[in-house]
């Protein structure tokens, strides 16, 4: 019987790492070239994160954000997964696959927990805490 799972315990195989990787480059591509033909997706300049693909490579969750605040990441999203059935036609078009991903688009918060990675590491507990432990310890 064939493992259904759509996830593993220890983490993405080397080839969905290596398909979410081409699908990520070919969708910044396709964004990047402006080659589908609507008004709000022309109008905002989108970068693709990161793509994670599932473990019978059938659906690429897609993670995006609007560069330069030009657009909010819920238009974003909404334009994309408007168009999400002519991206897909065109990644299947420059891609060699089985079959073509189904695309869902999320918001990519990386960003986000790197800030909060930042303001945790300027926090002076944090720094006390971090030289504290670069001391030598007392010999007994």
């Amino acid at each position: 019987m064939a493992n259904t799972r759509s996830y593993s315990a220890k983490g993405p195989s080397q080839r969905q790492l290596r398909v979410g990787e081409m699908i990520r480059r070919t969708l910044s591509e396709i964004l990047a070239r402006g080659e589908v033909h609507d008004t709000a997706l022309q109008d905002m300049s989108i970068t693709v994160g990161e793509v994670s693909v599932s473990v019978d490579l059938r659906v690429a969750t897609v993670y995006v954000m609007p560069l330069m605040g030009g657009a909010s990441v819920e238009a974003a999203i909404a334009a994309l997964a408007k168009n999400a059935w002519e991206l897909r036609k065109r990644v299947s078009a420059e891609m060699t696959l089985k079959h073509s991903p189904e695309l869902r688009f999320r918001p990519d918060d990386t960003y986000n927990r790197l800030e909060e990675a930042r303001r945790l590491f300027a926090d002076p507990q944090v720094q006390r805490d971090i030289a504290a432990k670069d001391l030598p310890e007392a010999e007994e």
